[in-house]
């Protein structure tokens, strides 16, 4: 069994993470880790995770009673704990409001793969759960379809929730999505957002199993391998198939024959422009 002073130390240390990283604001964010068979350890309600101590932490069963703390448990320990039962090998939780992630819970986009390879060794699929009020046992359900298919969720209008071996590896798991969803977000700016072709997502799946993460779902269970393929199509809009290898047409390709065209779009638009305000320019002159 892992020191559990230890323990409580890396849950105040990966709170104050979460607090430096903007992930926690206020009172915001829980974390959770699992000590047996019935005793998980969690932070405190109403209590900023920057400044924690050890003694603030509690102790609650698997039924979401608490055990010890001289603070109240947070009330939702009962989402770890639904993912706790969902997944043995489970050792810790870590629940916040990243802000690049959780934007894309607000906006309810489901998040893209086949773009970073470390997305798709780490993570894989990151399922986005159905809005519940947080704190209750609806709440904590929403979780449970998607804990056996993958390490983190994104919760529609709230935040992410991540799992693993350790606190420290759960709390990787967001601030990896985070820092993905950051990137996204810059990239559709810039217009386009390029795919990995199906082969190559492949290669980074055998990684991911070379690594211990299992074999990913997408595999198992036969699903789609690129997931909202919508996302940042921008003005060219080209997925590769699965399985494409290098003779498709390469960006600076793409990107030759997308300039020629938004090019003619220009000056259409410009033309038809110049001509609505020479109409209202005679027509005011006649007015007059």
């Amino acid at each position: 069994m892992a020191n559990e002073w230890e323990i409580k130390k890396e849950i105040c240390e990966i709170g104050r993470r979460l607090y430096a990283q903007g992930f926690a604001a206020g009172n915001a964010g829980n974390i959770s880790y699992r000590l047996s068979g019935n005793a998980v350890l969690c932070t405190p309600t109403q209590i900023c995770k920057g400044f924690m101590k050890v003694d603030d932490l509690c102790e609650v069963d698997m039924d979401g009673n608490q055990l010890a703390g001289k603070r109240k448990r947070t009330s939702e320990v009962l989402m770890h704990l639904e993912i706790y039962r969902a997944a043995p090998s489970a050792k810790a939780v870590v629940h916040c409001h990243p802000p690049h992630a959780t934007a894309f819970g607000v906006a309810r986009v489901d998040i893209p793969t086949c773009i970073l390879p470390e997305v798709e060794v780490f993570l894989g699929v990151v399922p986005r759960a159905d809005y519940a009020t947080p704190g209750g046992q609806r709440f904590a359900e929403t979780v449970r379809p998607f804990v056996s298919k993958a390490n983190t969720v994104v919760l529609s209008n709230h935040g992410t929730v991540s799992w693993g071996r350790t606190v420290e590896r759960a709390y990787w798991y967001t601030e990896i999505l985070d820092s993905y969803c950051r990137m996204l977000m810059l990239a559709k700016q810039l217009g386009h957002i390029e795919r990995l072709p199906g082969a190559k997502v492949h290669e980074l799946l055998d990684l991911r199993e070379q690594f211990g993460a299992g074999t990913d779902p997408r595999r198992v269970h036969g699903g789609e391998l690129c997931v909202n393929t919508e996302y940042g199509r921008g003005v060219t809009g080209e997925v590769e198939p699965d399985g494409a290898g290098d003779a498709a047409a390469s960006p600076s390709d793409r990107a030759g024959d997308t300039s020629a065209e938004k090019g003619r779009h220009s000056a259409d638009d410009f033309e038809a422009l110049v001509k609505t305000i020479t109409a209202r320019v005679v027509d005011a002159l006649r007015s007059g």
